[in-house]
């Protein structure tokens, strides 16, 4: 998948139960409007949307699937089950919370590299990490690639954004490791997708600029009020 999605663009098509557009047949829709404007690739939440998106779409698609647990922050692709489902779906990619936080039940994110490995070695594994040590880490894992999904969203990083002094978390990350690095995280116009790429980045996740009108809306009203 790395290859495919290799200097494109992949489109984050989610909505959670709360949101308006919640739906696996709105997210297979979503994901056919993205690989008609040029979408390499998608990543979805969910074992259900992403079987709905891959009938109506042959790009790649990194999943994911976020669950809450009462022992643990982590909460995307947090445990073994989460890995079952999504091996199930037909992803080519799985992404999982990549961070030193202590998962669920206590499982260990090598155990989970693991297990994925011996279930299936041909689907791709991404780490989504918060800290140029959690990228250093999940590389020493095994992970093929490395995500910034999460920096800005960890307690510990929640003053930082990705995109503050011209991407210097990303700049950071791609000098720490070898594995392709993906940028992802509040990448809200062309011009930052395009500058992420031009900095090196492997491919950017693009989600919320896209895929979910109720937060372009608010912007634009907004913005008139200033």
């Amino acid at each position: 998948m790395l290859n495919i999605i290799k200097g494109g663009l992949v489109v984050s098509c989610q909505a959670l139960e709360h949101e308006p557009l919640h739906s696996s047949y709105i997210m297979g829709k979503l994901a056919l409007a993205a690989k008609e404007g040029g979408a390499a690739g998608i990543r979805a939440n969910s074992k259900a949307d992403i079987e709905a998106i891959k009938r109506e779409v042959e790009l790649p698609v990194i999943g994911i699937v976020k669950r809450n647990y009462e022992d643990s922050e982590v909460f995307i692709t947090a445990t073994a089950k989460e890995i079952d489902e999504l091996l199930e779906s037909g992803c080519e990619m799985i992404a999982m919370d990549a961070t030193l936080r202590e998962r669920p039940g206590k499982e260990l994110l090598a155990e989970l590299v693991a297990y994925s490995r011996e279930r299936n070695p041909k689907v791709q594994l991404m780490a989504d990490i918060s800290t140029v040590e959690e990228a250093k880490a999940a590389e020493a894992l095994g992970f093929d690639c490395v995500s910034t999904t999460l920096h800005g969203y960890t307690p510990y990083t929640s003053q930082s954004k990705l995109y503050h002094n011209d991407f210097a978390f990303l700049k950071a990350v791609l000098k720490a490791v070898r594995v392709p690095v993906i940028a992802e995280g509040n990448v809200m116009t062309p011009d930052m997708y395009r500058r992420c790429l031009e900095l090196g980045a492997s491919s950017v996740v693009v989600g919320g600029a896209i895929t979910r009108p109720k937060e372009i809306t608010a912007r634009f009203v907004e913005a008139a009020s200033l």
